[in-house]
């Protein structure tokens, strides 16, 4: 049987990376919505609860395997520490300080880390197509910073926060797949949620609770989108991802949820287009076509190309 490397990604779970993206994309706005009236701690830590039972009860009604194996408690502990808990306190800290928009581009310059740490940590080869996916997808990604280049040097701490958070994502995306934890998909995102969130509700208790209060409507809905679909539902597709292709396939793929962010931030947040977005875009896609298509469709096209000048 080929590798999904050798394969590109994979049809059977094309449709789950579509859904992620849609919708870790439009997320991005509803968490700056649901931030502008729930504290921060309080916010990760009903997202992370309610995604952990979410997913739970969704492995107990298909009756499978609850229970972490013995003696690899420190693996799944040592890879949620990045993935969850570092991940989700840059990030939650970090959109405070730029727009979501900003914010989405900032986080998915993942693929600049994980790609190294994927040949350091799991000898995965960096061919000359996974090198050109992430060219092309940082200049997508700096071509739509270009126009907040000014705000970005106005909020150095949050660029930090938020770069930190995607420093910390592809060390546990790498550290997951180094130090395998033998669960399906659905218990093993239950168990990274669940555990990830202990310091947040710590926090989260200890600080937010004199500042809680009833919330308006459309930032209710913001927080219900998270918790369903951006935990319970993304989270749990992201695991089948990074579980299914190589890291450096995996994070690729990713390339486009930024900008779907962008351009919900428009729809959600009104905030106006630029002919960089529109451009950034066309790259995205060329980014994704590295790893996305299989070997022989790649070859096909371009020697077609080829053939048409």
């Amino acid at each position: 049987m080929n590798s999904p490397q050798r394969q590109g990604f994979p049809s059977s779970i094309l449709w789950v990376l579509v859904a992620l993206t849609l919708g870790w994309g439009f997320n991005w706005p509803m968490i700056k919505l649901a931030l502008s009236e729930v504290p921060v701690l309080s916010f990760r830590s009903v997202c992370l609860l309610g995604g952990a039972a979410g997913l739970f009860a969704i492995a107990a009604y298909k009756r499978l395997p609850l229970r972490v194996p013995h003696g690899l408690w420190h693996r799944l502990l040592l890879f949620t520490l990045f993935n969850i808990t570092v991940w989700n306190l840059c990030i939650t800290y970090g959109i405070g300080y730029m727009s979501s928009g900003r914010a989405a581009i900032l986080a998915f310059t993942m693929p600049v880390w994980s790609v190294p740490l994927s040949a350091w940590f799991l000898h995965e080869r960096i061919t000359s197509r996974r090198v050109l996916g992430v060219a092309l997808g940082m200049f997508a990604m700096l071509l739509l910073l270009s126009s907040e280049l000014q705000a970005v040097r106005a909020a150095p701490k949050g660029t930090l926060l938020i770069l930190g958070g995607a420093l910390s994502w592809a060390l546990g995306t790498v550290l997951m797949k180094r130090y395998p934890v033998d669960l399906p998909v659905t218990t093993l995102t239950a168990w990274q949620l669940l555990l990830g969130g202990v310091p947040i509700y710590a926090g989260a208790l200890a600080f937010d609770l004199p500042r809680l209060h009833p919330l308006t409507l459309w930032p209710a809905v913001a927080f219900a989108y998270n918790v369903l679909i951006a935990f319970v539902f993304c989270y749990w597709a992201w695991y089948k991802v990074v579980t299914s292709v190589p890291v450096g396939v995996s994070s690729l793929s990713t390339l486009m949820i930024p900008v779907v962010g962008v351009f919900s931030g428009m729809l959600v947040l009104g905030e106006q287009p630029h002919w960089q977005d529109f451009v950034a875009l066309a790259l995205v896609l060329m980014a994704l076509a590295t790893v996305m298509l299989p070997p022989g469709v790649r070859r096909t096209i371009f020697s077609r190309r080829r053939g048409l000048r």
